[in-house]
């Protein structure tokens, strides 16, 4: 499939147990390997990482492959997100918003890390579905 990101080692994208579904660390990356939200500023190539667009397209992603489960992301209960830096909180927060809200959406983690696979990446998001297996949409 073209536009399927192959994962960047040993593990595979989602593993279903029972009416749970695991959603592995998933970033911004596309099938081709760019990374979105990745923004060349100047003739030296300085880039500009964008939180906001990171973090939407993480979660475009693993709506795809919740998709291949049968599942949405109404059926997300539990994120964890990987934040290289706290000062994009803000911005982050803001993307999140659109895809969830306090009051239906799940529970949450962020934590700050040093840094992720590749120098480009600002956020990575894991998540845990529940979809009973009889009830596919």
């Amino acid at each position: 499939m073209k536009d399927q990101v192959t994962p960047r080692g040993a593990y595979p994208h989602t593993k279903r147990v029972g009416d749970f579904i695991f959603v592995s660390g998933t970033s911004s990356r596309r099938a081709d390997n760019t990374i979105a939200g990745v923004d060349i500023i100047d003739d030296m190539g300085t880039k500009r990482l964008n939180i906001e667009v990171q973090t939407s397209e993480v979660l475009k992603n693993i709506e795809k492959q919740l998709t291949k489960e049968g599942a949405t992301l109404k059926d997300v209960v539990d994120v964890t997100s990987f934040l290289v830096n706290m000062n994009d909180f803000a911005g982050y927060n803001k993307a999140y918003a659109k895809f969830f809200d306090k009051e239906t959406g799940p529970t949450r983690t962020t934590v700050a890390v040093h840094q992720l696979p590749h120098p480009d990446l600002v956020v990575e998001i894991k998540v845990v579905a529940y979809k009973k297996l009889n009830d596919q949409r």
